[in-house]
């Protein structure tokens, strides 16, 4: 497992995030990329492709399938991995508290090509809880850590996440952005202060969801893959309602599936009592 360094709580409460090299093992990322292979690039919007469904986030951002942990494989050990699992726990988990633990509510799959941008949103002003940065009593206390997978090599021109460092703590609106809703149809290139995060295929970018990010516009050919799960506190729910099968959830490793459901739905004329679940185990 990879814990929090002191540079990183340095550089994660300064900048918003923090670039994990080579976070994937090679037999794990071409396993990855195998299933990447496999998806129908004419499947609809609406569609399922076993357990996940195409669901883009608008005309500009490319073929994204949410629920994608259910295709099983190489997205089932990407639920835990140790490259980040402790770092989403320590940012994102109640850390010291009585609800520790973190959960997936979101995890996607994308494929953007040549013409793609995913436009500019978040940032500390008026800012959602659901993705807002915090730090208290020696606690980080983040509603959302995202993790952003790249199974291809992301640099100029491939459709870099892009980020404004620090823009998770602001008190001020950008200048340059209309109030929300954002402006869809501008990519995010020529915003003041933000940046390209190029990263090798294997490399994953860990930031808040609160800090100002979106996608540059993707000028070259071919075909920019990454994989995008969400980790925030136990407590919290899938953003879009999906709900993971009981065939999923039997599959997976206890401390798995701790994770994709951490709290035992409790119903009406259950024969248990329901209790505060604790951490996943590590």
């Amino acid at each position: 497992m990879r814990p929090a360094t002191p540079l990183d709580d340095f550089l994660f409460d300064l900048r918003g995030y923090l670039v994990l090299e080579n976070a994937i093992e090679k037999p794990l990322l071409d396993e990855l990329n195998a299933q990447f292979d496999s998806f129908p690039r004419d499947l609809e919007i609406g569609a399922w492709h076993g357990g996940a469904q195409r669901r883009d986030y608008n005309q500009f951002t490319g073929l994204e399938l949410h629920n994608c942990i259910e295709m099983g494989g190489g997205f089932e050990t990407l639920i835990d991995h140790p490259s980040w699992i402790e770092l989403a726990r320590h940012y994102a988990g109640d850390e010291k508290s009585y609800v520790e633990g973190v959960f997936i509510d979101e995890c996607i799959a994308s494929i953007r090509e040549s013409g793609g941008h995913h436009p500019v949103h978040s940032g500390g002003w008026r800012g959602a809880l659901r993705g807002a940065y915090g730090y208290s009593n020696g606690v980080f206390r983040c509603g959302q850590i995202n993790i952003l997978l790249a199974l291809t090599d992301i640099g100029p021109g491939d459709g870099a996440t892009m980020v404004v460092p620090g823009s998770h703590k602001s008190n001020f609106p950008h200048p340059q952005i209309a109030d929300f809703p954002y402006d869809v149809d501008k990519p995010m290139n020529s915003l003041e202060g933000a940046i390209e995060v190029h990263l090798q295929k294997g490399d994953a970018l860990l930031f808040v969801d609160g800090i100002m990010h979106g996608g540059a516009a993707r000028t070259n050919t071919g075909e920019r893959r990454v994989v995008i799960y969400r980790y925030g506190p136990l407590w919290t729910r899938t953003r879009f309602g999906y709900e993971y099968s009981a065939e999923l959830l039997a599959l997976v490793t206890p401390s798995q599936r701790l994770i994709l459901e951490p709290i035992q739905p409790c119903h009406p004329g259950d024969n248990f009592i329901p209790t505060e679940t604790p951490a996943p185990t590590k």
